[in-house]
């Protein structure tokens, strides 16, 4: 069984982890894109054109399903990725947590990039799912670079920033972009002052997993894999990105490829 993810960049380690926890064995292809990024600065055209250029490069690499596991990426490329790649190979997007997050009504915080924040795809996901909760969309503008270059002083500054705009009281932040998950616990902690004390934060990694498992067709799905990772860095065979040793699931990733310090793509 193959499994790949498209992502501009280390965004999608947590998905990528968690698929690594539901099935070791599966073989993994990251493909991401450091000559491209940032991706949210893009038009959508732009985007969608980078998104299915990486896209592009896994697919030759014949996975059983491609994860797009980049929130503003979904927003704006995933129809032209499915129009492109399926019925051959099924295309998962990543959608914000908001229907988990607001099922009990509290105080929720969407934080997301400042490309996906506002968007009519996020309105119509509160519009959807939002009930009766009170729901506030907080753009963390350089949070994704910061994370992705695991650059400290400017996550530092940038989740305080968030911070600074998430209303006091809030039970449920929804990390609306897969880079979040990598500093959850950094966020809990900036907020943690002002907060309700049960605060929750809700991720997409497992759900996304998951999801990924179940479009995986069924002789693929009892086909043992033998837990390869393959890298492509804008469609070129690579390491994984530096920046990744930097956090908890890309150390779990190198560690379950039998590597120490970078894993160098296969073709």
């Amino acid at each position: 069984m193959k499994i790949a993810l498209v992502d501009s960049g280390i965004g999608l380690l947590p998905a990528a982890t968690a698929l690594r926890n539901l099935r070791p064995d599966a073989d993994l292809v990251i493909s991401c894109d450091p000559e491209g990024m940032p991706w949210g600065p893009r038009t959508p055209a732009d985007l969608t054109e980078h998104a299915l250029a990486c896209a592009r490069a896994a697919a030759a690499h014949r996975p059983d399903v491609l994860v797009v596991a980049c929130n503003t990426a979904t927003v704006h490329a995933l129809d032209a990725l499915r129009a492109e790649l399926e019925p051959g190979i099924p295309v998962i997007g990543t959608v914000p947590a908001i229907k988990p997050a607001a099922r009990a009504g509290g105080r929720v915080a969407i934080w997301a990039t400042p490309a996906t924040t506002g968007s009519a795809y996020q309105r119509g996901l509160i519009a959807e799912f939002g009930g009766e909760a009170e729901i506030t969309e907080v753009p963390c503008p350089g949070l994704a670079d910061a994370v992705e270059q695991a650059d400290e002083a400017a996550m530092a500054r940038t989740i305080a920033a968030a911070a600074a705009l998430t209303p006091a009281g809030t039970t449920e932040i929804v990390l609306g972009c897969t880079h979040y998950e990598l500093v959850a616990d950094r966020i809990r902690a900036a907020v943690a002052a002002t907060a309700d004390p049960a605060l929750t934060l809700h991720g997409s990694a497992g759900a996304v997993a998951a999801q990924a498992l179940r479009r995986v067709p069924t002789e693929s799905l009892a086909r043992a894999g033998t837990g390869t990772l393959t890298v492509l860095l804008t469609g070129r065979p690579g390491p994984l990105p530096a920046a990744a040793a930097g956090y908890p699931e890309g150390r779990a990733l190198l560690a379950a490829a039998g590597a120490t310090e970078t894993v160098t793509a296969t073709v």
